[in-house]
């Protein structure tokens, strides 16, 4: 073992995570509605599957981009050979503007500031190594998405300080949450070095209020730290309130000309909003030139193609084409989550109100055993091996309150849904049964204990008087 590096040999990957757990329980039993029934249905996966008919009748339409030719005649041989680590000007041009356009063009971005990456997890791990050296601290609002811990620390060794935030007030961020965050890495001896949320949030489905924006914003100005905002689901917002970019913040409060407009980051990526994780294209938008510079250096260990490059920002050109995927995506999402809420709901769950994301916070508190993560473990290994779903626990997406659970919706069809839905609703009754059982048993023990201690009281009683006779 002394052979190899202290990258190979720690256990600081998050492989061992019940989050990672589930999907390898699922990867063994995998649920087809013909060939495996009885499988396990993965719900703990974020993808997006609802609208691919939405690209392929683009790529139908489109022989040029799909066959890799302009005008009719093959680029093969162009997009085969090296290209430089700056990434295609068209591409890049067209994905700022995408992403403009997701923020209903209340702000625009250079692409001379953005950063190609292969996908968000890339451009996360860029960020960090750009930004703090090992040992130094990121404080993350929980909960946080759980490839947060293999994203940002194993490879960097950047350690991340939970700002702990509760459902009494949906998981918003707070001050005193934010300053006991960062007098806990203080007292641990840990630089910090900025503030990275999701928003929306990964696992809430939730978009961040204008108040919370600008509440990191004052906090990071006053800190003198940075703030990376993951903003890899904005695409998906489905319901008001609507999505506000950390751009946009800035911009409103005219801090172009100050120290904080620079410390400030956006990681975006098209496997989200646009259901292309296969294509793993993601991006670093910073108004820093030295990060940029650095980050674009970097991207050379995480390319995204050329030809993909290609295909894409003909695609996302095509403004007809995104306005119409954008309205009928989002109107999807909605009706998927719905039918999510309503067979919750008819299981006896309840979920905190989303309006964004492929994913629902779910409520099962009132199915533990008791207030504690070994009894939402208990929980989790109940649904996973015997109702047969996979379901992220809050614990490993570091909730401070057990009963918490991460559920997905976007990646299944209505059909397995509504499966699903019927099975969960089933195991519900059935704790409802045995509990009602338990305590139907647990009143007749005690009724049995208060006439037994009725009778010995009587007959302790009776046998006095006859004493006293």
């Amino acid at each position: 073992m002394g052979l190899l590096s202290r990258i190979v040999t720690c256990n600081s990957h998050g492989q061992d995570s019940s989050y990672f757990l589930g999907w390898q329980e699922y990867e063994k039993n995998p649920y087809h509605e013909v060939n495996n029934p009885q499988g396990i249905i993965q719900m703990g996966l974020a993808e997006n599957q609802l609208s691919f008919d939405l690209p392929e009748s683009w790529l139908a339409k489109n022989s040029d981009a799909a066959g890799f030719k302009r005008d009719g005649q093959s680029i093969f041989k162009e997009l085969a050979l090296f290209q430089d680590y700056h990434g295609l000007p068209a591409f890049k041009k067209a994905l700022v503007d995408f992403m403009a356009e997701i923020r209903g063009n209340k702000v625009t971005f250079d692409p001379n500031h953005i950063v190609l990456t292969a996908g968000a997890t890339s451009a996360n791990e860029t960020l960090m190594f750009c930004l703090a050296e090992q040992g130094d601290a990121f404080l993350l609002p929980t909960p946080y998405y759980p490839g947060f811990d293999r994203d940002l620390k194993w490879r960097t060794g950047v350690e991340i300080v939970p700002i702990q935030c509760t459902s009494s007030n949906r998981f918003q961020i707070t001050a005193p949450a934010l300053e006991e965050a960062y007098q806990q890495a203080q007292r641990k001896n840990l630089r910090v070095k900025g503030v990275l949320v999701t928003n929306p949030s990964n696992p809430l489905g939730t978009t961040m209020r204008r108040d919370e924006l600008d509440l990191l914003i004052n906090f990071i100005t006053d800190k003198e730290i940075h703030l990376i905002s993951d903003e890899i689901y904005s695409g998906t917002v489905f319901s008001s309130p609507g999505f506000v970019s950390i751009m946009e913040v800035l911009k409103d409060r005219s801090l172009e000309q100050t120290p904080v407009w620079e410390r400030v980051h956006i990681v975006y990526s098209l496997s989200k909003d646009l259901g292309l994780p296969g294509f793993r294209v993601g991006a670093i938008y910073s108004n820093d030139p030295i990060v940029v510079a650095a980050a674009t250096k970097m991207s050379s260990f995480g390319l995204v193609s050329s030809q993909t490059q290609y295909l894409l920002s003909a695609m996302l050109s095509d403004k007809k084409f995104t306005k119409e995927y954008m309205a009928k995506n989002q109107k999807r999402l909605q009706k998927q989550q719905s039918k999510l809420v309503s067979g919750l709901e008819k299981a006896g769950i309840g979920c905190l109100e989303s309006n964004a994301g492929l994913f629902c916070w779910v409520d099962m508190r009132h199915l533990l055993s008791s207030n504690t993560f070994e009894a939402e473990m208990e929980l989790w290994k109940r649904i996973v091996y015997d109702v047969k779903l996979n379901i992220s626990p809050g614990s490993s997406c570091h909730c401070s309150e057990p009963g918490w659970f991460r559920v997905c919706f976007a990646n299944i069809s209505e059909d397995t849904l509504k499966l699903a839905m019927q099975r969960l609703k089933s195991f519900v009754d059935s704790v409802a049964i045995n509990n009602q059982s338990h305590q139907e048993l647990k009143n007749s023990r005690k009724k049995f204990r208060t006439k037994w201690v009725f009778r010995l009281s009587f007959q302790s009683f009776h046998d006095r008087e006859q004493d006293e006779r």
